[in-house]
């Protein structure tokens, strides 16, 4: 079937919405800016990123030299995993991208950021998908979490509960934080492939940084158009990964019927609160966002 993604292309896809990446149509240009990506990111996340992460890029060899073969990178990581990375032109539905992680499959974009968007991107790209989801796909563990997400998903979404679950997702797969003997690491996709925001959710003042707890992530609404008022610390991806497995129809889901939904920089009296932030960035950002409203008037 043909489909126009929402950067404006009319594809043809399969009917899992996959696609052939056709790594040989990459310009010289778009691995240039992968390389600019992946040498700017290597120098931020030192002494920053999980090691678990910083294992899985060196394991399957996501360095620098272009963008990656998803078929040879899928080798890699099946060998690892039973993990593949298969190409899609855009965000899949919902339905479709549970079936994927549940079958280890993981959807990676085919394209690549514009030379003006280095610093920010509203629709994840292939730096975004492969340099910031597949390395952790190398850790046996975490591996076997993403894959309980997704068939947790599939029932979700019969449910109508699925805005509940995305929570979960977004504060750890996208979001997240681990503890270290070292202090505090990024594993979090959305962070370790943005330059600035891998500073920012570990270093800045303005942000809470708050225990893992089950419940409490997934009562919490979160921001998607700029950095998170609150990141979420897990104890490690063993820890996260007990914590999850249960039957969330029978006791998570009931549990949330009766709690109110939290706001992004909520703080209770109950957190495990690692550091109360300041929320200087958000004031900050909201001032900028009512001048900005005054001045259209």
């Amino acid at each position: 079937m043909i489909i126009t993604t929402r950067l404006g292309r009319e594809v043809e896809v399969n009917e899992d919405y996959t696609i052939n990446q056709d790594w040989e149509s990459h310009t010289a240009a778009e691995h240039a800016r992968w390389d600019y990506l992946y040498e700017r990111q290597g120098r931020v996340l030192k002494g920053r990123a999980a090691d678990e992460f910083l294992d899985g890029v060196q394991k399957l060899k996501i360095s620098e030299g272009g963008i990656p073969n998803y078929e040879e990178l899928s080798d890699r990581l099946e060998a690892l995993t039973g993990w593949r990375v298969v190409a899609v032109p855009d965000l899949v539905p919902d339905i479709v991208f549970f079936d994927h992680l549940a079958n280890r499959r993981f959807p990676a974009s085919d394209f690549i950021r514009n030379a003006d968007q280095l610093d920010y991107l509203q629709e994840p790209d292939n730096f975004h998908d492969v340099f910031g989801h597949v390395p952790m796909l190398a850790h046996p563990v975490f591996a076997d979490y993403l894959q309980a997400y997704g068939k947790g998903g599939l029932r979700a979404e019969k449910l109508g509960v699925l805005h509940q679950l995305a929570r979960l997702y977004w504060y750890t797969v996208e979001f997240g934080l681990v503890k270290s003997a070292d202090g505090l690491r990024i594993f979090g996709s959305g962070i370790v492939s943005s330059a600035a925001e891998s500073v920012f959710c570990l270093e800045d003042p303005s942000p809470n940084r708050i225990g893992f707890d089950l419940l409490r992530v997934m009562r919490t609404n979160y921001r998607i158009d700029d950095y998170q008022e609150t990141y979420f610390v897990i104890d490690s991806f063993e820890a996260l990964q007990e914590e999850t497995l249960q039957d969330f129809r029978r006791t998570i889901y009931k549990e949330l019927e009766d709690l109110p939904e939290l706001e992004p920089a909520d703080v209770l009296d109950d957190d495990v609160v690692l550091h109360r932030g300041t929320g200087d960035y958000e004031k900050a950002r909201r001032e900028e966002r009512v001048l900005l409203a005054e001045k259209s008037a």
